[in-house]
């Protein structure tokens, strides 16, 4: 029996009105004439009346609207609505899911109401369920829920799917009506979907209101109970019969999809295959009836706290939401696969871009890594004049030939050069103090690192350029005959030479005794006069203050005899530190003497083929011998020999960015 109430500002004594009553009642929106039970009229303090009519008929009612507005004000005002008169019953929640036009209020109305239209509906393409609509089923307990079809045109699409979760949330059954051939995707998704959300924000938040309203059973342990409703015409649904029930073979669907539901208590199949004009529910209202039933996990409550745990909800997911959506083909399907390699970011650009000319790309910023030496320096300066120009350290500058670069690296470290600036740093240009090329010259940028199936990035090779201009100075130093450690300390003994001294390159015999010098004779200077002289004519020492030298110093037999010059002294701290540096360089120098095929191997790029795998030359396959060195192509790494390799071109994506040797192959290819 459903009790309905209407307030209005009507004088109680009009007979006229009171005899209209008896055959009119306004039952939520609409106004109807129907057979009362007992009509009873109620004076109020404003002389208007209350009209309390009971109707035969149950009515929904919308309960939150499109937008996730509760159009129910209050907890007594939602009893009202339900036609509910005992305050002390206790109900449960059936709510129902599907995809806008596969019958969801239909399947309401057979099951809960014998096919009354409580729950609207309508052969129109329009939706005619907007929002969330309830009903009260007097017969069973059962607060029923209608919602909002899945996958409508709407513009609250994001609102809708929230909406529904939280429906989902306050309910003790799901039934989830799907009017399909086959089960499809979107019924895993959203149901995975509905599982994790109730796992990771919904069970706290029903914890809460169980502890507010001093109810043990808060609800937050398991969610509802799952009732798929698959309902076929020309498909047999699932069936019992095999090794697997129709249960297990659902539970595996959700496992190959990655999806989880370990938030509902139970998951059950109704399977219904129509082949008459009606669809008979005896199998769904069974199966709803044994979890209504089932008190072991959810426990049937009294309306008033369905209504406060959905307005709790309702109010704490709340607010507005970015405009997204499930995007139909994502950029992956169209993008280029390639990762970088420091960082794992996607490559921004359509595939097949390399074809075009075009590099990888990519917005995301990268992360450095050492083994990538993923840095690039930008010129402070031109930055600084709206020009962006991008440099790199460097062994040597470009005017520098390769061997007298390589021993400018040796002494003064590596370089950075501008195109249009010239040099602007050097590591090690002062004898202290110097700089980071970040806070004098260069302003930093970590770039990406990308890797193809053709072409791999390599930063192996700067042992073997150094290598490479080991052979440069050796040959160097051949054509002038004179020993390489010569050559280094004679020069980085010029470099920071008092200015009395003479130059090395100026000294061709001794001073004294006119002896001259040969290639492995070393030329002394006198720290008095400055002149060069050989090992026997300056063998003394002693100390020259003159000249800054305050301890034991090297002198020619002339100075040693003599008083000291006159000349004002010079500081020659320089120097001092120079010779303890010289020796050293010495014993490094010694390195140049040795064959370059005792470390060609310890510092061989990873792409190279060994020396001892290669036998004879890849091009005209002549063996190799002393009489025909070995080389190899700097592009893939093969061995070859002088006659097949002329040709000299710069490999920017092995890390050579200047000319180096490529085998005949290798150029036809490029």
């Amino acid at each position: 029996m459903s009790i309905l109430w209407r307030e209005s500002k009507l004088e109680a004594t009009d007979p006229a009105i009171m005899k209209s009553l008896d055959s009119m009642c306004i039952c939520n929106r609409d106004i109807h004439r129907s057979s009362h039970d007992s009509t009873t009229a109620d004076t109020n303090p404003e002389n208007g009346i209350r009209v309390k009519c009971q109707c035969n008929k149950s009515r929904s009612f919308l309960l939150i609207d499109g937008q996730e507005y509760l159009r129910v004000s209050s907890a007594e005002q939602f009893v009202d609505k339900l036609n509910c008169s005992d305050k002390d019953l206790k109900v449960k929640v059936v709510s129902i899911f599907g995809n806008t036009g596969d019958g969801k209020s239909h399947t309401l109305n057979k099951t809960f109401f014998k096919g009354e239209e409580v729950f609207k509906t309508s052969n129109d393409q329009h939706s005619c369920t907007l929002g969330v609509w309830a009903a009260f089923d007097p017969a069973l307990n059962v607060i029923c829920l209608d919602t909002e079809g899945l996958l409508g045109v709407t513009s609250y699409e994001n609102e809708r799917t929230r909406l529904l979760l939280k429906v989902l949330a306050v309910s003790d059954i799901v039934v989830y009506r799907t009017q399909s051939e086959k089960l499809t995707r979107d019924l895993f998704t959203f149901l995975g979907t509905a599982s994790r959300a109730y796992s990771h924000h919904f069970q706290a938040a029903l914890r809460a209101v169980g502890q507010k309203e001093g109810i043990q059973d808060s609800l937050s342990a398991l969610g509802p109970s799952i009732i798929v409703l698959h309902e076929t015409r020309y498909t047999k649904p699932l069936t019992n019969n095999g090794l697997e029930n129709a249960e297990d073979i659902l539970r595996t669907r959700f496992a190959q999809m990655k999806l989880e539901t370990e938030a509902f208590s139970s998951i059950k199949y109704v399977g219904i295959q129509t082949t008459k004009s009606t669809t008979d529910y005896e199998l769904l209202q069974t199966a709803i009836k044994k979890e209504l039933y089932n008190n072991s996990v959810r426990s049937a409550r009294k309306p008033y706290l369905v209504y406060n745990t959905l307005k709790v909800l309702n109010e704490k997911f709340s607010g507005e939401m970015e405009n997204f959506s499930n995007i139909l083909f994502p950029d992956q399907y169209f993008t280029c696969p390639v990762k970088c390699l420091s960082c794992g970011s996607r490559c921004s650009n359509s595939m097949g871009h390399l074809l075009e000319g075009q590099p990888h790309s990519s917005s995301s910023r990268c992360r450095y890594q050492h083994q990538y030496e993923n840095v690039v320096y930008i010129c402070k300066k031109c930055y600084s004049n709206g020009n962006e120009v991008k440099v790199t350290k460097r062994i040597q500058t470009q005017n520098d030939d390769s061997w007298y670069g390589l021993v400018k690296y040796a002494w003064s470290g590596h370089v950075i050069e501008c195109p249009h600036c010239g040099e602007i740093y050097r590591s090690r240009q002062y004898w202290y103090g110097n700089k980071d090329p970040e806070d004098s010259a260069v302003r930093t940028e970590i770039t990406h690192v990308w890797n193809t199936a053709n072409h791999s990035v390599t930063t192996q090779n700067t042992a073997q350029r150094v290598i490479d201009g080991v052979s440069y100075i050796t040959e160097a130093v051949t054509n002038v005959s004179l020993q390489p450690t010569k050559v280094l300390s004679a020069w980085v003994a010029d470099q920071v030479a008092p200015s009395y001294w003479r130059p090395n390159n100026e000294i061709k015999h001794c001073h004294k005794c006119k002896t001259p010098f040969g290639p492995t004779d070393t030329k002394h200077h006198c720290r008095a006069c400055g002149e060069g002289f050989c090992e026997h004519c300056s063998s003394k020492t002693k100390c020259v203050p003159s000249r800054n030298w305050h301890t034991p110093v090297r002198v020619c037999d002339t100075c040693y005899n003599k008083d000291e010059p006159t000349e004002p002294s010079e500081d020659v701290n320089a120097r001092k530190v120079t010779e303890q540096v010289v020796s050293t360089l010495s014993a490094v120098g010694s390195v140049l003497n040795y064959s370059k095929s005792l470390i060609k191997d310890t510092v061989r790029p990873s792409y190279w083929v060994p020396d001892s795998e290669v036998v004879n030359c890849c091009i005209c396959y002549q063996n190799f011998s002393v009489s025909l060195p070995l080389h190899h192509c700097r592009d893939c790494g093969r061995g070859v020999c002088h006659d097949c390799s002329q040709h000299r071109k710069p490999v920017p994506y092995r890390g050579w960015d200047k000319p180096v040797r490529i085998c005949d192959s290798c150029i036809k290819i490029t």
